[in-house]
């Protein structure tokens, strides 16, 4: 019988320093891009892909996160008032139900893996995405509607993959590739932030994964790898050792790193210029903007 990936983990336990100060009463997972958060970017990414349990792995102080998926009741009685049927829909689109959503804590920063590890009692023998809220994706099909898909054909792990240049390599988790197939890459293994020059491949892992139970039983063993963190790429490589297919996958859509400002302001006019409310009036400004930096020169 094949299985089911109904089940998605959220890590959204970090400090976001990078956006500080703006992080340090806001969650950076609840910024904006241009009007929704990060989070429900991914949200809806995950719906689409058919997932109906929704576990966030969270921290101290993201309060405002949880409450983002609560109801407004208030707020949904003023725009019923005024007829603001429109703003009424997208509102209620961002409300979870009953059951549908459960938050875990993760006390100390041990890495990715740890966090993965949080979860493994609400997961329990089922195979479940891992979805990276800063890495937002522009795809026509939703990028991990794509890897279940290929999840259906192969039941093996999969994880979203990636060219990227050598010279950025050491920042990602790299795979080891054993056949590649198109889309789908066969592996021999990952290796987790290779020192310059020694990555076996320019394939790197970005943040969507679908993982079997085997991943958690590595995972317990809470083994420290790259900055002393438990590594999830770790324990998707010994899963492997184990006897496990694991597949790297091509997916078919555009990469935001939103856990960087670069990124989160190429991603904000990126989905800005894909608007039609919106398009005309970045563009004017854009091409101006431009133009008088040129003149400047």
């Amino acid at each position: 019988m094949r299985s089911k990936v109904t089940k998605a983990i959220f890590p959204v336990a970090g400090m976001g320093t990078r956006f500080l100060p703006a992080t340090k009463s806001v969650p950076k997972e609840i910024m904006t891009l241009v009007d929704r958060p990060l989070v429900q970017y991914a949200i809806d990414e995950a719906r689409a892909a058919g997932i109906k349990e929704f576990i966030f792995v969270t921290s101290r102080g993201k309060g405002a996160l949880e409450d983002y998926f609560d109801n407004a009741p208030q707020l949904e009685q003023e725009l019923r008032k005024k007829g603001k049927t429109e703003l009424l829909d997208i509102l209620k689109s961002t409300n979870m139900d009953s059951g549908e959503i459960a938050y875990m804590r993760q006390h100390k920063p041990l890495g990715l893996g740890h966090a993965v590890w949080c979860a493994r009692r609400l997961i329990g023998n089922e195979p479940f995405a891992v979805i990276l809220p800063d890495d937002v994706i522009a795809a026509e099909k939703p990028c991990l509607e794509q890897m279940v898909e290929a999840f259906e054909e192969t039941q093996g792990n999969i994880v979203a993959a990636m060219e990227v240049p050598d010279d950025k390599a050491s920042s990602y988790g790299v795979l080891d590739i054993k056949e590649d197939m198109g889309a789908l890459v066969s592996t021999k293994g990952m290796v987790e932030k290779p020192a310059p020059g020694t990555a076996p491949s320019n394939l790197a892992v970005i943040g969507r994964y679908i993982l079997s139970p085997t991943v958690l039983k590595m995972l317990n063993k809470k083994k420290p790898g790259a900055g002393g963190e438990i590594q999830l790429t770790d324990a998707i490589a010994d899963a492997r050792d184990e006897g496990e297919e694991v597949y790297g996958f091509r997916f078919r859509g555009q990469r935001f790193d939103c856990g960087s400002k670069a990124g989160f302001l190429q991603a904000t006019v990126s989905f800005a210029l894909a608007r039609d409310d919106l398009r005309d009036d970045l563009r004017n400004f854009l091409y101006d903007t431009l133009n008088a930096d040129r003149a400047a020169q």
